[in-house]
């Protein structure tokens, strides 16, 4: 990438995790493009539509998620390694208003129909799959989690909390109270 187009990138990627905290995920992007000080073509041509863009946003947060997965596999407790790293989930979830629903949707549709051919959101949520099903997995080896449970159930109901505290902001005790209550049930 020529240098002034990396500084456009990097200038519409910090415009968007603005935009995005401030406004949620169904930000304008033309108002994103126009504080980067650049044309809505140019935004366009580095990030074909709104995933690309919200994926290059989020790919901060995966990086941090990984690495937190990665600590938590050599844990003493598997699952409360898998727990500590659900609470992180949410929490990154909850950091753009509209994350959470978009994460939503993208589990869905991915496990389902897109396999595939992938959205941007997908692939970068894809590693995210990978380190939450060796958690899971290894919570699971240690008869602290039911067999039956799968990471996609798992990663459906984080953004499902997220998502409902993103929803009663008056609450913030909300994620914990659902996470602990959706816990429970992970139990044999």
């Amino acid at each position: 990438m020529r240098a002034d187009a990396r500084r456009n990138h990097e200038r519409l990627l910090t415009e968007a995790r603005l935009a995005f905290a401030a406004h949620g995920t169904n930000a304008s992007l033309e108002d994103i493009a126009r504080r980067a000080d650049v044309g809505i073509g140019t935004l366009y041509r580095h990030f074909p539509n709104r995933q690309a863009l919200l994926s290059a946003v989020f790919e901060e947060a995966v990086g941090d998620l990984l690495a937190r997965a990665r600590t938590q596999l050599g844990a003493a407790r598997p699952c409360s390694a898998l727990i500590s790293w659900l609470r992180d989930i949410i929490t990154h979830a909850g950091e753009y208003r509209g994350l959470a629903q978009a994460l939503m949707t993208v589990s869905y549709t991915d496990s389902r129909t897109e396999a595939e051919h992938p959205s941007d959101l997908a692939r970068c949520c894809a590693p995210i799959r990978e380190a939450g099903t060796a958690l899971l997995q290894r919570a699971q080896q240690a008869h602290a989690v039911r067999d039956d449970v799968s990471i996609g159930d798992l990663l459906q109901l984080t953004h499902a909390i997220a998502l409902a505290a993103e929803e009663s902001p008056d609450d913030p005790e909300l994620a914990d109270r659902l996470l602990t209550l959706t816990l429970r049930g992970l139990r044999p």
